[in-house]
């Protein structure tokens, strides 16, 4: 133990616990979103089999078992290079959803991960960001693996579709985040996580223009496309993927909303994370 101008400083095999305290202080997030990662390794496998399975089935089904009676070409390409994008996108950003409801609410009422953090300097909006850095590089990984194996169909046109991964996850983060803020209010077990999958993420798989042009919608339909990050991800994913002509002025919006979606879903899940903890 050593004296310093804030009082004694102590030390344990070498370790400054106040420089370590300072780190968390600074660093939490990162060191937040390293935890995740390491929780989620026993997993990996499984993860993995989802990630290369899903497309797999979702392209063999859709692209090539649907695609083989439709048809004529949609927006111009064949069916199995117009569905790949929308597949890509709704994949992600349905899992994305799946990440931001019960593995959030456990953290809070069963795993007590949280609670067991904030009995560290790490702050409640530095865990919040932790888990959506987690999240966004698991996302990011789930992606590639759809482009993998959707290049093994033959459904990428060009090698620009890479510039579909920053696309898909934007979209995936704009529906992760505000659900992880909803679902840090959360204090008991219920049917709340059944009527978002029911109301929000399945009506959006089905009508934000994965299978089809969301023009060719009715009108009252279409704008569960607009409020959906799903679309606008496919749509960017598209336009990456085989050139899809778009205007600039919704490219900014396809853009421009999710990244809006993002950063007020992130302030909102510091400020219901703080409420949580602190009380």
């Amino acid at each position: 133990m050593t004296e310093t101008d804030a009082g004694p400083r102590v030390t344990f095999t070498g370790l400054d616990h106040h420089a370590l305290a300072a780190r968390t202080r600074r660093w939490g997030w990162l060191q937040y979103a390293g935890y995740r990662q390491v929780a989620e390794m026993p997993f990996l496998a499984t993860a993995l089999a989802v990630a290369f399975g899903n497309p797999l089935l979702y392209l063999a089904a859709m692209g090539l078992g649907l695609g083989s009676i439709v048809q004529g070409d949609v927006d111009g390409v064949r069916y199995l290079t117009f569905v790949a994008p929308g597949l890509l996108a709704a994949t992600v950003v349905t899992t994305a959803a799946q990440y931001g409801t019960w593995p959030i609410f456990g953290g809070f009422k069963w795993q007590k991960n949280y609670l067991a953090a904030y009995s560290t300097p790490m702050e409640p909006g530095q865990m919040a960001l932790g888990e959506t850095l987690a999240i966004g590089v698991r996302l990011g990984v789930q992606a590639a693996c759809f482009l993998l194996v959707a290049s093994l169909f033959g459904a990428w046109p060009s090698a620009s579709v890479l510039l579909a991964l920053p696309a898909v996850a934007l979209a995936a983060l704009a529906m992760f985040t505000p659900l992880m803020a909803y679902s840090a209010t959360i204090e008991n077990e219920g049917l709340q996580f059944n009527f978002v999958q029911r109301i929000i993420v399945m009506p959006m798989f089905l009508f934000a223009g994965t299978f089809f042009p969301l023009s060719v919608m009715p009108w009252y339909l279409q704008w569960v496309g607009w409020i959906s990050p799903m679309w606008h991800g496919t749509q960017l994913a598209r336009m990456a993927s085989y050139g899809m002509a778009n205007p600039p002025w919704l490219t900014a919006i396809h853009v421009a909303y999710p990244l809006a979606l993002v950063v007020l879903g992130q302030w909102w899940a510091g400020r219901t994370f703080a409420k949580r903890l602190v009380g």
